[in-house]
Formats: structure tokens, C-alpha cells, sequence
């Protein structure tokens, strides 16, 4: 399958010193299935006066037999939990790959609001819901990088 990284700058070679901590699921490479949402990346970084490249890659899971992998398939307490811990920077698992929905400005507000206790967790789930769908696959190990293979980028 087709992933893609949005950024200033083309990445042929990711690495995982460039990344954050406090970011939805930990250190990591994120990429998206979504052309658009990589895109969407780009503007940050053009509102700033630099370039927009989304860098392509393939990535075949059937590769990934031997890593250790975890997948929301939709919001849910468990993806909060998840996120909550990561943004906190207190998790301690030992995924290679982190596969889910993004929280976005609107998703993080709704996190926010939980992580200060003035929703409760039903209510998040519930706002979550009808958020537009999103997906970011964050590749967390040496071993998990492997299985990206660049194929080129473009300025967008």
C-alpha cells in the first residue's frame, strides 16, 4: 500500500531522531493512507514560507509478521487511553506500529477537555464519533522503518 509523509522537506531515508515525544502515538515516523491529509500537513509549513513535499512511500504489512503492531480501528476508550498516555509522554509499550485515527485540533480540544476532567470519557467517545475520518500510521522502530520503502516525492 501507498503511505504518505507531508512536510518542507523530501525523506527518502525517515529516522526516528526527528521525532517528538508528546505526539499522539509517541516517538515516532507518521505517515497517512490519505494523499489529502498529507497534504494538509504541507500547509503548516508553506504558511511559514517553506516548501510542501509529500514524500510516497510503499509499505506491505504482509512484511510485518514479526513486529508487534497495534490498530484502532475507530475512536474509542482504548485509542484515548492510548493517546492520553503518549501525549503525557508515560507509555511504555513496545509497539513497532501504531495504526489510528489523528487527533486533530478539533479531537485535541475533546481530548483537552477530557484530560481536565470537565467531560467524562463517555461524552469524548461521543464527540469523537462524528469526526471526519483520518488515519496516521506511526512507524515507532528501527525494525518498523525497514518496511518503508521510499519511492519519491512531490511538491505540492
Amino acid at each position: 500500500m501507498k503511505v504518505y509523509h507531508g512536510s518542507w522537506l523530501e525523506i527518502s531515508n525517515p529516522d526516528l531522531e526527528h521525532s517528538r515525544m508528546d505526539v499522539d502515538f509517541g516517538k515516532g515516523f507518521y505517515t497517512t493512507l490519505i494523499w489529502e491529509q498529507a497534504v494538509k500537513c504541507c500547509g503548516k509549513f508553506k504558511r511559514r514560507g517553506k516548501k510542501g513535499i509529500v514524500s510516497v512511500y510503499d509499505f506491505d504489512e504482509t512484511t510485518c509478521q514479526n513486529l508487534k503492531i497495534l490498530k484502532f480501528e475507530s475512536y474509542s476508550e482504548e485509542w484515548l487511553d492510548f493517546i492520553l498516555r503518549c501525549r503525557r509522554k508515560m507509555d511504555d509499550s513496545s509497539y513497532d506500529i501504531v495504526m489510528g485515527g489523528v487527533a486533530n485540533d478539533k479531537v485535541f480540544n475533546t481530548v483537552e477537555l477530557y484530560f481536565d476532567q470537565l467531560i467524562d470519557k463517555r461524552e469524548a467517545i461521543n464527540r469523537l464519533r462524528y469526526e471526519k475520518p483520518n488515519m496516521q500510521i506511526c512507524f515507532r522502530t528501527e525494525a518498523a522503518l525497514s518496511k518503508l520503502c521510499f519511492e519519491g516525492s512531490v511538491e505540492v
